[in-house]
Parts: C-alpha cells; structure tokens; sequence
C-alpha cells in the first residue's frame, strides 16, 4: 500500500551555505546541521551553524544534532545556534524533555533513537508523548565511542514499521538511505520523513545529481 503522501525529506551533515541552498534547491524540506560527536561524518563548529541557519528560509527545518545530554548544555547550545528544531542524539541524563521545551518556546524537539532491538519500541513508546517528533536510526550508544549516528547503515525496518504504528507524533526514518532504496523504505516503514546523508554525497560533498535521483525515487513512490 502506498502511503498517503510523499514523505518530507532532511538531508543531513550540511557542510556550509551552498550546500544548504542545493539541498533547498532539490527539495529538502529540512537541513541537518551536526554538532560535536563522539564519531561520525557532517561535524561543523556550532559558529558555522550559526551560520547556515542564519541564511535558511522559515519554512524549512534547521536541526541542529546534539550530542548534549544535559538540558542546560543543549539550550545554550541552541540559543547560540539560532536552529529552530533541536535533534537529540543521546539519552538526556539531566533535566526532561520538559524542561528543554518550557526554556525555549516555539523550537521542536526531535528524540533520535537508535534502533537495536524490540527494546527500542518500548523506549519510543515512553519518550514519543514528551516530543515533537522520533528520529530512528542505526547507532549504537553502548559502544566504547558511541555511534550517535551517520553509519550508512540500514537497521530492521520491520522494527520501525512497529514503532510508527506505536505512536502518533511524526517519524522521521535515517540509518543507510540511498536512491536506490528509497522507495523499498517508503514501502516497508510509510515514514513522515526520510533522513540521509552519505546516500547523497560523492567524496563526502553533496552530490546534486544523487541528490535529483533520490527526491525522484521519493516522488514515484507517490505516483506509482
């Protein structure tokens, strides 16, 4: 069954203002934007996505990716980044999601959970009613260096599929999104939006015409 409409699109590790503007140009609907972590590709300094954010028009998401987990961390972070969406990449061990969302009014709260099991469902089912939206992807954050995303790594999409059926804020699907799988991961999770980043980049640039052939296998999915 096809799903009722054309997933929204966020492309992931913006690396500066031109990406930011090819990725608008082929139809992102969101920007991700990648603080420090602990692995992983896209990192730019928190000056440089204050930038990017700067130069984005309202209606697109800016994320910014946060390895934080403390609420104060993540909202001085925030109000000096300027994003209008914060995506969480770890657990919060100090201060809620509350909390965060009481000390900055009007900024969306994106809860990232790493997909490794059925345990995953049951902390989607917990977190999802304190968020504005889930982000799933293929980490680990009980490796020695934690993978807090950005493998290239597809995960158990039959797992996803139980998690959206689970709640009902907005899923957002990561974790080894490319052209070529687009329309078998549209198909298999029916998704919000589909997150990517190596998936479109050749030598770690954002590729415009991987770029094109995604947002077209995103489109025939709808049409077909």
């Amino acid at each position: 069954m096809n799903p009722i409409f054309t997933p929204r699109v966020k492309i992931c590790c913006i690396s500066g203002v031109d990406e930011a503007a090819l990725a608008i140009e082929c139809g992102a609907s969101a920007l991700g934007l990648v603080s420090r972590m602990p692995s992983g590709p896209g990192v730019i300094s928190d000056e440089q996505i204050a930038e990017i954010a700067a130069t984005v028009p309202p209606p697109i998401g800016t994320f910014l990716l946060t390895s934080r987990q403390s609420v104060a961390g993540i909202i001085e972070q925030q109000r000096f980044c300027r994003t209008n969406t914060i995506q969480i990449c770890d657990h919060l061990t100090v201060g809620t999601h509350r909390d965060l969302k009481d000390a900055l009014p009007g900024i969306k709260i994106v809860q990232v959970v790493h997909v490794t099991g059925p345990e995953s469902v049951e902390e989607v089912v917990r977190v999802s009613p304190h968020v504005d939206a889930i982000l799933l992807d293929s980490g680990n954050q009980k490796l020695a260096v934690k993978e807090l995303g950005g493998t290239g790594r597809t995960h158990d999409w039959s797992l996803s599929r139980a998690i959206r059926e689970s709640i009902d804020i907005p899923l957002f699907l990561a974790g080894g999104l490319t052209p070529e799988n687009a329309a078998e991961a549209i198909e298999a999770v029916g998704p919000f939006g589909l997150d990517l980043c190596s998936g479109v980049r050749t030598d770690g640039k954002l590729d415009a015409m991987k770029l094109r052939r995604f947002f077209a296998a995103v489109h025939n999915v709808r049409e077909g």
